[in-house]
């Protein structure tokens, strides 16, 4: 039996992009990490949709390109997050993409499983000529030495692990608001798991693609159930808030999703339920269209 799936990367044209989600492997989580909802009822809804128990989280990035620009958004878990995870960079060098050619990287935000990727395992720059595009209040945030005390228990290593992935990066930050950052690419603030979570939309003749972040961690459950929260989240009532807006806006616009935590490919749209919604994945496509 094989060790490893193949290279885990899928490709999309949106408009003039290509965009290629990259997975970083799987993460072992638990129902301690949610709150808002009990945990027979989280194992009920994802028993019922045959889900994996203990629950496992997907982590991906996503590789744009347009042109002579190579971009990233986020950088996966490096090697901070064990051995199932950190797969980035194996997977993009699979479609002949080193890290010397990645220019820009749009952070959706400085949790690890986001930018702990940004680091090798002494600190230095894994991107070497990339700049980072950060939500300013997020890294005001995570700037800020009274955060820690803002923020839950949880997160608290987060800080300086943020400082970390950063610091190689620090005369290369572009902070950003709301608005078109990059010809065709926007930000959308999307607060509530932090401060300054961004979703990413790529807005290209005539399609469209919102790339989240954490809007869910676990997206049977959280769709199914948008009050549930983690514990990782910074104000819980504006995470629910963002969720459901995010969820309502994609179902209303049928404008098609990406996102860190969906399942690989993690390509989308999102379909209203009586209670709740749903994720109706894209149809896998061996040719691009």
């Amino acid at each position: 039996m094989p060790h490893r799936q193949p290279s885990g990367v899928y490709h999309l044209a949106v408009g003039d992009f290509l965009v290629t989600a990259v997975n970083d492997g799987t993460f072992q989580a638990d129902f301690d990490m949610i709150v808002g909802v009990d945990t027979e009822r989280c194992l009920e809804i994802e028993k019922s949709a045959f889900r994996p128990i203990p629950p496992k989280m997907t982590m991906n990035a996503f590789l744009l390109q347009r042109g002579d620009r190579v971009m990233l958004i986020d950088a996966g878990c490096g090697t901070s997050m064990g051995p199932t995870l950190g797969m980035l960079c194996r997977n993009l060098a699979s479609i002949g993409i080193g890290p010397e050619r990645v220019d820009t990287i749009f952070v959706t935000h400085l949790h690890p499983d986001h930018i702990n990727g940004l680091v090798d395992g002494e600190g230095e720059a894994v991107f070497p000529n990339a700049e980072l595009v950060i939500n300013e209040a997020e890294l005001q945030f995570f700037d800020d030495p009274d955060s820690p005390g803002r923020a839950p228990e949880e997160t608290l290593e987060f800080f300086p692990g943020a400082k970390r992935a950063i610091a190689p990066y620090r005369d290369r930050i572009r902070t950003v608001r709301d608005g078109f950052v990059s010809p065709g690419i926007a930000a959308v603030t999307q607060p509530g798991h932090t401060p300054g979570q961004t979703g990413w939309l790529i807005d290209s003749g005539g399609d469209r693609l919102m790339v989240w972040g954490d809007i869910v961690h676990m997206p049977h459950l959280q769709m199914t159930v948008p009050e549930a929260c983690t514990v990782l989240d910074v104000d819980r009532a504006q995470a629910v808030a963002t969720r459901r807006l995010a969820l309502d806006m994609a179902a209303t616009d049928g404008i098609r999703v990406a996102g860190i935590h969906l399942d690989f490919p993690a390509f989308g749209h999102v379909a209203r339920r009586a209670s709740g919604f749903a994720f109706v994945p894209e149809l896998w496509n061996a040719v691009l269209e």
